[in-house]
């Protein structure tokens, strides 16, 4: 899946309440959690003021990003990185992860009409030299399920956030 679903009133606000604050930029909802709730959105790549937001793809689940960032704190993302450098095959599939969000993330530019990003800047998450935020990495593979190897090994390790009901 490539695209999201645009977005009821009703997952905006649980989206608000989540994050504490209004989404910005929020294009539509990328995944559901279990529970129903929006878990992932895809955001504009510019937000309405002009300034670039390189982060297609927004973890918005309290319960999700707590046991994410549990897993950051283990040092998985070390082991991630050393991994990266020693296997090639391992390497070219987070390349592919990376130019699959760079042109998803051009293609949304050009449906919202706006500059696309420049092309130094990395995708999101450290792709695709380094590992550097599981929380993108999940959030990448749960939108577009297979396409990134570290955002589902990442996946793979959570608990089951959901299962005491939504976060909201």
């Amino acid at each position: 899946m490539n695209s999201s679903e645009a977005p009821a009133e009703s997952d905006v606000e649980v989206v608000r309440r989540q994050l504490g604050r209004p989404p910005r930029g929020m294009r539509g909802v990328a995944h559901r959690c279990p529970c129903g709730n929006p878990d992932v959105v895809e955001t504009a790549p510019r937000l309405p003021d002009g300034s670039p937001f390189p982060t297609l793809y927004y973890l918005t689940c309290p319960r999700a990003a707590s046991a994410i960032g549990t897993l950051e704190g283990s040092g998985l993302m070390r082991e991630m990185q050393a991994r990266l450098a020693t296997d090639p095959e391992l390497a070219a599939a987070y390349q592919a992860a990376h130019d699959g969000y760079v042109a998803r993330r051009d293609q949304v530019a050009e449906e919202e009409g706006v500059e696309p990003l420049p092309r130094g800047m990395q995708s999101t998450g450290g792709m695709p030299l380094r590992v550097k935020c599981l929380h993108a990495l999940v959030a990448h593979e749960l939108a577009v399920p297979g396409a990134n190897p570290f955002g589902r090994e990442a996946l793979d390790a959570l608990p089951d956030w959901w299962s005491d009901g939504p976060c909201v």
